[in-house]
């Protein structure tokens, strides 16, 4: 049994086919423990270390930090028992060489005879011939296709460049009637026009003295008077749409500009791999599957910001981060639960919409390796206080890039926190296999009219958009409002609805 171990890249959640080797926390030589992490691997949705599943020396790294790999390839090999004798398995037995008595038994056809059939180049028995590709034969022979008997050669053209037509005579030149052809009478045209052209021009004396003042081809005027006479009016109106074309003027050629070059070592590309290569394609799935609809609302949430000063205070709180975006995420598991069917899933391959009873609430976060969606499991039964800390866990882990795959799978509907960026709101698009995606605003002081008087008041828009097929417009209006009527005032619905 061989003591040379190799390890290879394995599936790391949910059907992942490749991961990018990040950082190798071993090298050749290093004497490693069972479980012991040994290489860093980035895959579409997290960084991950994989521990050892052996004990022994490192023999060999197969691939270099920062390539990336399919699943199933060998990463490293491990010597799991150093300093012993090195297994050797026998050479395979080389095959033996034909020998001549074999060479003799074989009947192979001469190279300049006809050959018979069940000879080795020569048809098969029962009149069939080699079906090797490109090689027939050795009776057959080429043949040229017999030429075709030369035509005689059509009577040559006085211009070859004309077409192949039957020779028309010149009506200009010659007296001949016109040609008629495949049941046209051609030249009809030409013996008008030589017609047309040996007419006299019917005009009076100052009507011509007129014309050659103007500069006019009588010919070119069209009569209108008695008889086809060619009047004044007729010359006037002729010279008013005439247009002279100026001959043009030899003129310098400008030099053509300078074709401007781009520089591409003023252009920065990244490649599309990791979190950002799902990321788009997640995006481009969900965009064209589900038919999106957004709402918007906007809240005067000056209560919900005092309520998480109040909350920072308490001793109950104490140790853990408390902001906005917690109330947030409780008026979205609350109004879940007023709206089931804003927490469901369309499930194509079983013809079903799947509602879900627990709240997986995710969280967009921005990190460095890109845009990350983890979730907080069965957020709808934590109290505010866990679901604060839960919340806190979250974003940190996920800005570390150590997310684990598990937490990055099985939302049920999610919230994107565009306000911390200054922006008031948006039109986000859903996660794929969800029905609904909440935009938080950012939290403005604006004029606002509070107990019949315009006073300053701390609003914030939100907004949120939905799968059409699943969500109807009053389901999203109601779960919408739901949120705006708690943050309005936190206190009141949180006691009204628990």
């Amino acid at each position: 049994m061989s003591r040379m171990k190799k390890f290879n890249l394995p599936d790391l959640g949910e059907g992942l086919t490749e991961g990018e080797i990040l950082s190798w926390l071993v090298k050749p030589g290093d004497t490693v423990t069972l479980n012991q992490p040994i290489v860093e691997v980035e895959t579409a949705k997290a960084a991950v270390e994989i521990p050892s599943p052996y004990a022994g020396v490192v023999a060999e790294l197969h691939h270099a930090e920062g390539e990336t790999i399919d699943v199933g390839t060998p990463i490293i090999t491990f010597d799991t028992t150093p300093g012993a004798a090195p297994s050797e398995e026998a050479p395979a037995a080389p095959s033996p060489a034909p020998s001549a008595e074999s060479l003799a038994a074989v009947e192979i056809a001469p190279e300049d005879q006809p050959v018979e059939p069940g000879l080795i180049g020569g048809p098969a028995p029962g009149g069939r011939t080699s079906v090797l590709v490109g090689y027939g034969p050795k009776t057959v022979t080429a043949q040229r296709r017999p030429r075709r008997p030369a035509e005689t050669p059509a009577a040559p053209l006085e211009d070859p460049e004309l077409t192949l037509l039957p020779s028309i005579p010149d009506p200009l030149h010659s007296a001949a009637k016109p040609v008629r052809h495949g049941g046209l009478e051609v030249g009809r045209a030409a013996e008008r026009a030589a017609e047309a052209a040996s007419a006299p021009v019917r005009a009076k004396p100052p009507v011509r003295k007129l014309a050659r003042d103007l500069g006019l081809d009588l010919a070119s005027v069209h009569a209108t008077g008695p008889s086809g006479t060619i009047t004044r009016d007729d010359v006037q109106r002729a010279a008013q749409h005439a247009t002279v074309t100026p001959l043009p003027t030899a003129r310098p050629v400008a030099a053509a500009p300078p074709v401007a070059s781009w520089d591409s070592s003023r252009e920065q590309r990244i490649p599309i791999k990791g979190v950002r290569k799902l990321t788009a394609e997640a995006m481009v799935a969900s965009a064209f599957t589900a038919p999106h609809a957004t709402e918007f609302l906007t809240v005067d949430v000056t209560r919900s910001m005092r309520a998480v000063e109040r909350l920072r205070a308490s001793r109950d709180f104490a140790g853990t981060r408390v902001n906005f975006l917690v109330l947030v995420a409780k008026a979205v598991a609350l109004a879940v639960a007023r709206n089931p069917m804003i927490n469901s899933s369309w499930d194509d391959a079983r013809a079903e919409i799947c509602v879900k009873e627990y709240v997986n609430l995710g969280i967009a976060a921005a990190t460095p390796r890109g845009l990350l969606v983890p979730n907080i499991k069965d957020a709808g039964r934590l109290t505010l206080r866990q679901l604060a800390d839960a919340l806190a866990d979250l974003v940190a882990t996920a800005k570390d890039g150590k997310t684990p795959p598990a937490d990055l799978s099985g939302g049920t509907i999610t919230i994107t926190n565009v306000g911390i960026f200054g922006v008031d709101t948006g039109t986000p698009i859903l996660n794929p296999g969800e029905s609904a995606i909440v935009a938080l605003g950012t939290v403005r002081e604006m004029p606002w009219v509070h107990k019949k008087k315009v006073r300053v008041r701390q609003v914030c828009q939100l907004a949120v958009s939905f799968d059409h097929r699943v969500v109807d417009g009053e389901l999203g209006s109601r779960f919408l409002a739901d949120l705006g009527a708690f943050l309005n005032d936190p206190e009141t619905t949180l006691l009204a609805w628990t």
